[in-house]
């Protein structure tokens, strides 16, 4: 009976996404490797995505439509009508080489120890360095846990996991608008082995819409949020690394995360974190001269920002 099924599901979360289907609808189906199902969720579209999907025409393709619920509620139903071994999640908007399933199975095929694949990917459409094809180093070392704390090492459609691991570990949290991967990751990457198939088979495309990763502030302190609940969950990792270890990881990573919105000139994001991380005592003095304004209303602070600016033109 088994032999039926697809050895592979691929969930697909869509919101309004026509006009990116053809890409990533076409990876799916351009793959070397054909044992697939791709469940495709539409998450209260207005502009035809639902009619596109069901114009397909491969049996293989299952569109499902609920509403509205965000995307980590589309991927959960995709996750419930999900009959493969494996799960494989892409977003509406990226895309796969047409190798993707074929090396990321085999993968897992030769290694029943493993819980989950992750390859190397490509931002498309970020420019200089930040743009450049990239594979991720080897996680599956005794720090393992560690490296999958301080930061997610992959991006959601770079993996193939054990459908079973996601099941268990509740698919994703839907109270969260970002770093619901990273906190998926984090809970099934140490049930069992990592193995990297250290190739480029994932891109991630970067357009013009409203993506998550725009919500600059929001991204930061959700995902301290989790890597907080985390630490409360799970006592004895944080006695393992220290109580300096977890500030570095937890309020100084968020910290940075402000200094990267400050230095764009994104200052209400920035407030909204340095205010975070003030609260929880983190930083040097020179961190502090440049947070503190925060509890300013936004109007002086920006007029302060702008006064410092010119002295220091001025005196150089």
């Amino acid at each position: 009976m088994d032999d039926l099924l697809p050895l592979v599901s691929i969930v697909m979360p869509c919101f309004n996404a026509l006009a990116f289907l053809d890409g990533s609808v076409g990876s799916v189906l351009a793959q070397t490797f054909e044992n697939w199902e791709l469940i495709a969720v539409d998450d209260g579209s207005s502009d035809g995505t639902m009619a596109w999907l069901q114009a397909v025409g491969d049996p293989r393709v299952r569109a499902v439509c609920q509403d509205n619920g965000g995307v980590s509620s589309a991927r959960n139903k995709g996750i419930g009508l999900a009959r493969g071994r494996y799960i494989a999640f892409l977003d509406a908007d990226d895309r796969w080489d047409a190798r993707f399933l074929q090396r990321m199975t085999e993968t897992l095929e030769t290694r029943p120890d493993a819980v989950l694949a992750y390859c190397g990917w490509q931002n498309v459409g970020r420019p200089g360095p930040a743009g450049a094809p990239y594979v991720p180093p080897d996680i599956e070392s005794a720090t393992k846990r560690e490296t999958l704390f301080a930061g997610c090492q992959w991006p959601i459609h770079a993996a193939l996991v054990q459908r079973e691991a996601v099941v268990a570990a509740g698919g994703f949290d839907t109270s969260l608008q970002n770093a619901e991967d990273y906190a998926l990751w984090l809970g099934i990457g140490t049930t069992g082995s990592l193995v990297r198939v250290p190739e480029v088979l994932a891109y991630y495309i970067f357009h013009s819409g409203a993506q998550a990763s725009r919500h600059r502030a929001r991204a930061a302190l959700q995902f301290f949020a989790v890597q907080q609940r985390y630490l409360a969950r799970h006592p004895e990792f944080t006695r393992a690394l220290g109580t300096r270890r977890c500030r570095d990881l937890t309020v100084g990573t968020l910290m940075h995360r402000g200094f990267e919105c400050y230095w764009a000139d994104e200052l209400d994001d920035a407030r909204l974190i340095f205010t975070t991380v003030m609260r929880h005592w983190y930083g040097q003095r020179s961190d502090w001269r440049l947070m503190l304004p925060s509890w300013l209303p936004l109007r002086w602070h920006a007029a302060l920002i702008r006064l410092m600016r010119n002295r220091q033109e001025t005196s150089s």
